[in-house]
């Protein structure tokens, strides 16, 4: 199964064309390793109706898979697991729960993240750190269930 994914990039300097887009390319890098097929990329300010906006835009684009990168840091302006938890119709703990895990291996800040994935419609979504390497392994440590999670989200139910 080819794995269609959007990239969102939450960032409000980005956004304003006040530093350049890192984290993005990270991810796009990252999904073309896996066989991905990169539909859709986004980059928007940390304000949830605009995370909320470009999710639904990629959902709309065919997006099975999409990541997010920024927003899920300790400040008040990182808004991401708020927004995207507030249109989710599940969450899947495990992949936060394990991303923080693995990311105090490497650093002792890891236990601040709010790294989430969620189901948005048929859709998972793997909300990232915003460092571009954070993002890039955060997302290796869960890769290996994204393809199954991904299947099951796209079956079309049977009728009795």
């Amino acid at each position: 199964m080819q794995i269609q994914a959007g990239i969102i990039t939450i960032s409000d300097r980005a956004s304003k064309g006040l530093y350049d887009d890192l984290g993005g390319p990270a991810l796009q890098k990252a999904a073309a390793s896996y066989g991905w097929q990169v539909l859709a990329d986004a980059l928007v300010p940390d304000e949830k109706r605009e995370i909320q906006r470009a999710i639904r835009e990629h959902i709309a684009r065919g997006c099975s898979l999409i990541l997010t990168t920024g927003g899920t840091g300790v400040a008040l302006r990182d808004v991401t697991p708020e927004a995207v938890r507030e249109i989710a119709t599940r969450e899947l703990p495990g992949f936060g729960e394990v991303m923080r895990m693995e990311s105090l291996k490497i650093t002792r800040n890891g236990i601040l993240s709010r790294n989430l994935a969620v189901v948005v419609d048929n859709a998972l979504v793997i909300c990232l750190p915003g460092k571009p390497s954070g993002a890039v392994e955060c997302l290796g440590f869960v890769v290996g269930a994204v393809p199954h999670c991904v299947e099951v989200l796209q079956e079309v139910p049977t009728s009795c």
